[in-house]
């Protein structure tokens, strides 16, 4: 394998210092002083930037389509007069002249008579049912098209959701190429929604528009315009707090528009399942320039076992302000709360070989499926309020600001029940005993429990050449305050057999469990009460060297205030430490056909900063990864077929491991993750849509305790995993509108425990199959949707063993108004 990868690494550096040979040489071609470029702008009615509008040179009847922030650009223009057009259904054709000088970029700007609204509208009818979005702002702080990004992610729109008939961020995920769940969101208090495995690592929902937005709870998809799974150590940009080495999930929302409108539906389906949402815009004065948008939804849903409920409510309104044609402002607020059950997971006790389970699958534990082993007055609850501001100020036609604030705070308070799966030998006291079966019953609460965030950003884009060479820049500083008042404790309630008859089943409640606090009080508590500053500054600019060659440089300096844990006592804030980290990024691309096909490679960086200190007394520095990468990107046939394939190598290093000296720790470990990743997403017939992805990732300890050296780390998820969606809807006749889906996910088996003191157990591998039937027109849409189609019974797991929902449906309907 190693080999292998090798080999992958030599073609790719070769294949690069080829292309920069080529490139030096056409640089000097003579004929390339002898044209001009066109560059311009295109804005709708209420001068927001028109973006994927396709634009016409039209004596060479050459297109381009323009980028997020409305610019585009015509490059090797021979001098002359032309003719751009831009054509629109229902819109008439807007035409504008243009001479072209030699040596000169002429400058020419649009304003659409369709309003942001209708012009996406447009876009999203004419560009294969909107599941492909070519460019984008938050995964580069600047407009930057996908195939010009040395980066890799993933884009999840809302109308691949509404195909779907996905009302979850949990449940968007299935489309994330790379990413599979290790456990459903906690409701506790600092958490970020559902835990997934990306590229080996552990990563959380916890940016929304590009900055701080934690959400503890299952994350309602209703006020989401898309979903950016972005690849890889990213902290230049994003830094630390909120982003892991293997990448980030960043949500972007949706935004008021001009005019009146909005929907309403509802949907029912399997155990109970309700959901009632609502999205309703409309302008606030007669010139437009004040918008509001408000987007809620309601659910209830019991569990797939014999107990268990989850119950929310979402509400999230936003209200943008023109001043002028400069400056405007955005405001928006998320409230989410609830009430829930805990996860059914299943640990393992300290220490326990596995080989005295009798198994190390969990397809052959002696557990019920279906049975929850708590009941329903253990539940959490649970809230998560955000609020944000935005200023955005045109300073000129190529330099803008752009401010950003964001306040977090969750709050959790309740129950939350636990297992503990237990051999024979444990519970009988036979250490020769083989068997499972037996299983403790425990909780964990919070109690009242918060965690706050307040996130200060301003950046500064520019979009400017220096002599040539096209710069497209970002330079920012970040203000990152985090404020931790929490309290966990528990303890065990009871030991049972899981299978048969369990006459003490349902004593596991409310009313008993509070009887054993108040007779035994905590076997265990866990505050977490801290404080902590980071202070940043980030510059990364992206430059054209030519019209098929860019380069990526960034850097971040992070400074992390850390006051310490409060101390009861004292009344002081305890053992706080300071850390500086330089997080630098570097990428390369380069398209042997402009715009359709691009080489690329990348240099990104990650870190950690760790609080413990080393034998001399002195903090830790912070931990490092650093990923080394490349792949090609394609946009064929009008866009019809787009796709990634990415070679990955993240090197972890500075892991503080301990050593045999007890109680001394040293910071020399390392822990490496590789990988390969294919994504396409395909068009290949109007109205059919096929989105598939899949990855392979090798990752291993190799530097830690002799118990785990050259393994696979327990959390790093399985290994292979892909995901397929193929969907047709039918373009026309009396059923224009209908159309049907159908797909699925695999994750091959999955090691949550990987230890040779202990031994290994694993989730086998498995393939869940979803379909659905939808319709729409102007005035409302519907749609059935079947999950788990075979029924399938099979485990998640982040270091447990955690089974997940069987075969369900849901129907919907939403009118439009």
């Amino acid at each position: 394998m190693e080999r292998r990868y090798g080999i992958v690494i030599s073609k790719i550096v070769t294949l690069g210092l080829l292309l920069l040979f080529v490139l030096n040489a056409s640089a000097n071609d003579p004929e390339t002083e002898k044209t001009g470029a066109i560059r311009g702008k295109v804005l709708t009615s209420d001068a927001r930037p028109a973006a994927d509008v396709m634009i016409v040179l039209a004596e060479p009847n050459v297109t381009t389509t323009t980028e997020a922030d409305g610019s585009f650009v015509f490059r090797h223009v021979s001098p002359g007069k032309y003719h751009l057009l831009i054509t629109l259904a229902g819109y008439s054709t807007v035409t504008e002249e243009v001479t072209v000088e030699q040596g000169k970029t002429a400058t020419v700007s649009f304003t659409l008579e369709a309003s942001s609204k209708a012009l996406q509208e447009v876009v999203v009818k004419g560009s294969h049912s909107g599941i492909t979005r070519k460019s984008t702002y938050d995964v580069a702080k600047i407009p930057l098209k996908n195939i010009e990004n040395p980066q890799v992610y993933t884009t999840i729109t809302k109308e691949l959701l509404q195909q779907q008939q996905v009302f979850s961020v949990d449940d968007a995920m299935q489309n994330a190429t790379g990413v599979t769940k290790m456990w459903d969101a906690t409701g506790r208090g600092g958490d970020g929604g559902g835990y997934y495995s990306m590229r080996g690592f552990v990563v959380q929902s916890q940016l929304r528009n590009g900055i701080a937005g934690n959400v503890t709870s299952r994350i309602d998809a209703s006020n989401l315009e898309r979903i950016e799974v972005i690849k890889g150590p990213s902290a230049t940009l994003f830094g630390s707090n909120l982003t892991s080495y293997g990448g980030l999930i960043n949500r972007v929302t949706k935004k008021p528009y001009d005019h009146f409108g909005g929907e309403a539906g509802f949907a029912v389906g399997s155990f109970g399942f309700n959901r009632f949402s609502a999205d309703i815009n409309t302008p606030l004065d007669k010139n437009r320039d004040v918008l509001m948008r408000v987007n809620a939804a309601y659910n209830y849903e019991n569990s797939f076992q014999d107990y268990g409920f989850n119950r929310s409510v979402a509400i999230a309104p936003s209200l943008s302000y023109r001043v002028n044609d400069r400056l405007s402002f955005n405001f928006d607020a998320e409230y989410m709360a609830g009430q829930n059950t805990g996860l059914s997971a299943f640990f393992f006790s300290y220490g326990q070989p596995i080989a005295k389970l009798g198994t190390n699958r969990a397809d052959e534990l002696n557990i019920d499926y279906k049975r929850a082993y708590a009941m329903n007055d253990l539940y959490q609850t649970s809230r998560s309020t955000n609020l944000f501001g935005q200023m955005t100020y045109r300073l000129s036609s190529q330099w803008s600001m752009q401010t950003n604030i964001t306040s977090t705070n969750s709050y959790s308070d309740g129950p939350s029940p636990y297992f503990y799966l237990l051999t024979d030998a444990e519970v009988k006291g036979d250490p020769n005993a083989i068997g499972n079966g037996y299983i403790s019953r425990n909780d964990q609460f919070t109690n009242n429990s918060h965690d706050n965030v307040i996130e200060l950003q301003h950046n500064f884009n520019g979009d400017f050449n220096i002599g040539s060479l096209r710069n497209r820049f970002v330079g920012g500083i970040d203000f990152f305050h985090h404020k931790a008042n929490q309290f966990f404790g528990g303890n065990t309630y009871d030991t049972i057999y899981a299978k048969g008859d369990i006459p003490t089943y349902r004593n596991f409640n409310r009313r008993n469990l509070d009887k054993v606090y108040d007779a035994q009080g905590l076997a265990f508590t866990y505050p977490i009460n801290l404080i902590s500053n980071t202070y940043s500054a980030y510059i990364s600019d992206v430059l054209n060297i030519t019209d098929n060659l860019l380069v990526q440089a960034g850097l971040r300096i992070d400074y992390f205030d850390n006051k310490g844990s409060y101390n009861d006592v004292s009344g002081k804030y305890e053992n706080g430490y300071t850390q500086t980290a330089l997080s630098p990024k570097f990428g390369v691309v380069y398209q042997p056909v402009k715009d359709k096909v691009s080489l690329f490679a990348n240099y990104q960086n990650g870190f950690t900063n760790k609080a413990t200190a080393n034998p001399n007394g002195k903090p830790f520095k912070p931990e490092q990864a650093n990923q080394m990468e490349g792949g090609v990107k394609v946009s064929l046939l009008n866009d019809m077929i787009t796709g990634t394939v990415s070679y990955y190598d993240i090197r972890v290093k500075d892991i503080i491991r301990p050593t045999n000296v007890p109680n001394v720790s040293v910071q020399d470990g390392t822990q490496y993750s590789k990988g390969v990743e294919v994504e396409v997403i395909a068009h290949p017939a109007r109205g059919l849509d096929i989105v598939a992805g899949y990855s392979y990732n090798d990752s291993k300890f190799e530097k830690t305790e002799a118990k785990l050296e050259g393994l696979r780390p327990a959390t790093a998820g399985a290994p292979t995993v892909a995901n397929l969606w193929v969907s047709y809807r039918i373009q026309q006749g009396a059923v224009k509108g209908l159309g049907f889906g159908v797909g699925g996910n695999y994750s091959g088996d999955n090691k949550v425990v990987n230890d040779r003191e202990v031994g290994y157990f694993y989730l086998p591998s498995y393939t869940v199959v979803n379909g659905s039937i939808f319709y729409e027109n102007n005035r409302f849409r519907l749609g059935f949707k079947l999950n788990n189609i075979t029924n399938k019974e099979y485990w998640i797991g982040y270091s447990t063993v955690n089974p997940q929902k069987t075969r369900n449906f849901s129907g919907s309907i939403a009118f439009k108004f």
